[in-house]
């Protein structure tokens, strides 16, 4: 897999400068002029007799709300399994099996999607890992003033003119059919009509093969130093410590509340021979119980997280102990999320 390190996403700063190189030039004052004269002579032929509606809107993406249905079914069932261990009487090592079962089925269906193509592929693969630079990407490209806006402020206005003409055409197709026993078409009107598709067609075609160009070698990820984010990313995010030969490193997050979420993200430094290190996760009740909920596996690299069930204490261990010559170079990130908390209707002021 491509590495993600020294990476951090584009800026609109940036892809400004991208752009610069790629000026769209400007469509003809035809392509404006027969929309207008379309819908005129769509508003007189509409004057015949009344039509129905037309809709003239672009479908919302119905796939979105598929995934987010599927996907809220998919949850409320690993929780009715979750609940019915518990009313079995199931241990808590029993719950944190079922709840690591569940995150992996996850993962396992992330990883099927990526039979898609293109970018979409590229990125649920990611996902299956989800890098922090991808979820920054998430995060910050559609901000208000983020990467896109400048896309949209560019060739936005460019296509949203050739898709008033393509609607204006289609109107006219509409109305001119079901008004055509009223009010035959004049001659004039059908040159205006085909002169509207020639321009349409010529000119959404020189679009998209502009735009092509333009987004095939369009930078998403860059380097921190091209992208002027040095600084932001000498920070103390990530931690790296020396694990020497036949040691451990642990670190210990307290979690407050149930639903919480323990997370990590660690990478070994490597060198001229490929370095791996044992990786698990334990809790420890107040009592001071010890529970093994992540088991002992060997790494070279490892993102993960789960919520919790119980409150307490999460200990993350990085073993080296079976190391016996060679010390390990680890970087990592570790984080105890707690849990969202929906506002309620009272706390909702009214508008």
């Amino acid at each position: 897999m491509a590495t993600t390190e020294g990476l951090v996403p584009i800026t609109r700063a940036y892809l400004a400068r991208y752009y610069d190189k790629y000026p769209l030039a400007p469509l003809p004052d035809a392509a404006t002029d027969l929309a207008a004269r379309l819908r005129t002579l769509s508003a007189d032929l509409a004057a015949v007799a009344p039509i129905a509606p037309v809709m003239t809107y672009m479908p919302q993406d119905f796939r979105g709300t598929l995934i987010r249905q599927q996907r809220e079914r998919s949850e409320r069932n690993k929780q009715a399994e979750v609940d019915a261990l518990v009313s079995a009487g199931g241990s808590i090592h029993d719950r944190y099996a079922l709840l690591w079962k569940q995150q992996m089925e996850r993962r396992v269906q992330l990883a099927q999607l990526g039979s898609a193509t293109g970018v979409y592929k590229t990125l649920v693969r990611y996902l299956v890992g989800v890098p922090q630079v991808l979820l920054d990407f998430i995060r910050q490209i559609n901000d208000d003033n983020g990467p896109m806006e400048e896309q949209r402020e560019r060739y936005g206005p460019a296509l949203y003119t050739l898709t008033k003409l393509v609607l204006a055409i289609r109107l006219y197709l509409h109305v001119s059919l079901a008004r055509y026993e009223q009010r035959k078409i004049e001659q004039d009107d059908i040159a205006v009509l085909q002169q509207a598709v020639i321009i349409y067609t010529e000119e959404f075609w020189k679009f998209t093969e502009f735009i092509g160009k333009v987004f095939v070698n369009a930078p998403f990820f860059i380097s921190a130093d091209d992208a002027g984010a040095v600084d932001a990313r000498k920070c103390d995010e990530y931690k790296e410590t020396i694990i020497p030969a036949g040691k451990t490193h642990e670190v210990i997050l307290s979690v407050e509340a149930v639903n919480s979420y323990i997370a990590w993200d660690f990478s070994l430094q490597q060198g001229a021979l490929n370095m791996d290190i044992g990786f698990h996760v334990e809790y420890i009740s107040p009592s001071g119980e010890k529970t093994l909920i992540l088991p002992y596996r060997r790494y070279e690299a490892d993102q993960g997280n789960f919520c919790t069930v119980s409150a307490g204490s999460y200990k993350l261990v990085w073993d080296n102990s079976y190391s016996s010559f060679f010390k390990k170079s680890l970087r990592y990130k570790v984080d105890a999320v707690p849990p969202v908390v929906e506002p309620t209707v009272s706390a909702i002021e009214p508008l």
